[in-house]
């Protein structure tokens, strides 16, 4: 099938409610049972045919009651508010799974989700240095995400730690580190984890999933 020509590439950060390394990475059941947490991707070279999405960032906050394959979810998403209206247009079309294969990223967690809320236009902060294992973002006082190194807990030293997932659906490898995270969207959600699951990668998404091996 043919699909409209579009990618997105750029840095990514998540922390969610599990712990270091996420048993759910490794087709195991969610640490404390249920699976709560936020992300942002910062799109530095972007498109949906011919509307660049350049220099634009998105975010949300997501929660399962329990494995994220068991649905039930629900989720939330964020659009940097300097977003166009034909940029907005193309953004929904890429997050809500249109012009793309039923097993990419977008479509499989798509599927878990029961509810889906209105998204908020904002100005979204967004950091990553991606060696240092270090990376925040902040969606006003909705959304905040915190990763740094996990620690050695005997010499505090930097303990660095690596996922890689040859076949992956939304990276092939990641980094680790520990995150404190923060949701308090009004009506909505209200949680928060310290010293949690983190992730930094390095996220190309086209029509056909993820883009192995770009940079």
């Amino acid at each position: 099938m043919a699909y409209v020509d579009w990618e997105i590439r750029g840095p990514k950060i998540a922390g969610c409610s599990c712990d270091y390394g996420c048993p759910c990475e490794f087709n195991g059941r969610p640490s404390r049972g249920y699976c709560r947490g936020v992300e942002a991707h910062l799109i530095e070279k972007g498109h949906f045919g011919d509307v660049p999405l350049d220099g634009l960032v998105v975010a949300a906050w997501y929660r399962w009651p329990g494995a994220v394959h068991e649905g039930g979810g629900e989720v939330q998403g964020f659009i940097d508010k300097r977003a166009s209206p034909e940029q907005v247009e193309a953004l929904f079309k890429i997050l809500g799974g249109e012009e793309q294969e039923p097993t990419t990223m977008f479509n499989i967690y798509g599927s878990t989700m029961e509810k889906e809320f209105d998204p908020v236009f904002e100005e979204i902060s967004f950091s990553c240095d991606m060696a240092a294992r270090k990376g925040s973002f902040r969606v006003g006082d909705m959304l905040r995400l915190d990763i740094e190194p996990i620690r050695n807990p005997v010499t505090g030293k930097p303990h660095r730690a690596r996922i890689v997932l040859p076949e992956g659906f939304e990276f092939s490898q990641a980094e680790m580190g520990s995150a404190d995270l923060n949701v308090k969207v009004e009506g909505l959600a209200d949680f928060g984890h310290d010293k949690c699951y983190g992730a930094l990668f390095h996220a190309a998404y086209g029509p056909r999933g993820i883009i192995r091996g770009a940079a």
